[in-house]
C-alpha cells in the first residue's frame, strides 16, 4: 500500500469521526482542528519552497487559504456535509 492511500485513510476516518460525532460543539471543534491543521501544513509546505516555486505557485496557495477561510464558522451540520463530500471525494479517487 503506498503512502497517498495511507494518509487517505487517515484522512477519511478523520472526516468520518466529524459525520459521527453526536455533540454539536465537538464537531465544530473537530472541523476547527481540521483547518487549524491544514493552515499550518500549507504554512509549512510554503516556507519549504525556493522563491520560484512560491512564485509559481501563489495563486494555488491563495486560493487553498480562502478555500479555508471559507470553512470558518461552519456549523455542525455544514461540517457534516463537507466532510460526507470529502469522503465521497475520497471513495471515488480509489476506484
Amino acid at each position: 500500500m503506498n503512502n497517498s492511500v495511507k494518509t487517505d485513510d487517515v484522512i477519511f476516518n478523520f472526516f468520518k469521526q466529524i459525520c459521527d460525532e453526536k455533540d454539536e460543539h465537538r464537531c465544530v471543534e473537530l472541523g476547527n482542528s481540521w483547518i487549524k491543521a491544514m493552515e499550518t501544513n500549507l504554512s509549512n509546505m510554503e516556507a519549504n519552497l525556493d522563491e520560484k516555486d512560491r512564485i509559481k505557485h501563489k495563486e494555488d496557495i491563495q486560493n487553498n487559504r480562502d478555500h479555508l477561510n471559507g470553512l470558518k464558522g461552519k456549523t455542525s451540520a455544514e461540517w457534516k456535509e463537507y466532510a460526507t463530500k470529502c469522503m465521497i471525494e475520497i471513495m471515488d479517487s480509489k476506484v
